[in-house]
Formats: C-alpha cells, structure tokens, sequence
C-alpha cells in the first residue's frame, strides 16, 4: 500500500524543500532597508490606531459582500452562455429568474442607500 503513496510524499518532500530553500534564499539575498515610506500603512489607508480591537464601519463589509454577490453572479453567467445551446429554453428562463432576484437585491440595497458614502 506505501507503493502506491510514495510518488506522491516524494513530491511533496521535493515541493515542500523546493519552497523552504526558496524563501531562505530570499531572506539571505533580499535587500533590507526599511524607510518610513515602507513602514507606513497601505491596505486601509490610514494609520493604525492604539486599539487593535477598534470596530470598523460597517460599509466595509457591506461593500465587500455586494461585491461577492454579482462577482458570483457573473461566474454564473459565463457557463450558462457557453452552454446555452445544450440547456435551451428551460436554461434562459432560469437564468433569467436567477438575474432577477440579483436585481431585486440590487435595487432594494441601493434604495437602502448601502451604497452611498457620506
């Protein structure tokens, strides 16, 4: 039974090595010369407060999953137009049930006003 897992604990031993002495590589040859530039914060756009535990707003999330939704949406959308001509009719009324509903959400999130940034 090891014979027939061996091929593939070889390649993770060999992936798994190739990724360790790639990353020390990296750390022996980068470069290390941090400046304030480096340092500053960039993924949210303004400085960190004292407080790790501060609550962010909720239209971060809000946007982030409006943003999830139609992504998914058109993930949806690029099967159902390749195969179109197989599923037919019953596959345009579904997809067209489908939109919607994702339309219904929209406006009813955009008449919420989720989407305003005041």
């Amino acid at each position: 039974m090891l014979e027939n897992y061996l091929p593939v604990l070889i390649f993770l031993a060999v992936a798994g090595g190739f990724g360790a002495v790639l990353m020390v590589l990296g750390w022996v040859l980068g470069p290390r010369r941090p400046d304030a530039e480096k340092a500053s914060p960039y993924e949210c756009g303004f400085e960190a407060f004292e407080d790790t535990r501060m609550k962010f707003d909720v239209r971060y999330y809000l946007v982030a999953i409006l943003f999830i939704i139609f992504d998914l949406e058109i993930a949806f959308l690029f099967p159902w137009a390749v195969s179109l001509d197989v599923i037919g009719g019953f596959g345009l009324v579904s997809m067209a049930v489908f939109l919607a509903v994702l339309v219904v959400g929209f406006v009813y999130e955009w008449k919420k006003g989720a989407l305003e940034w005041d």
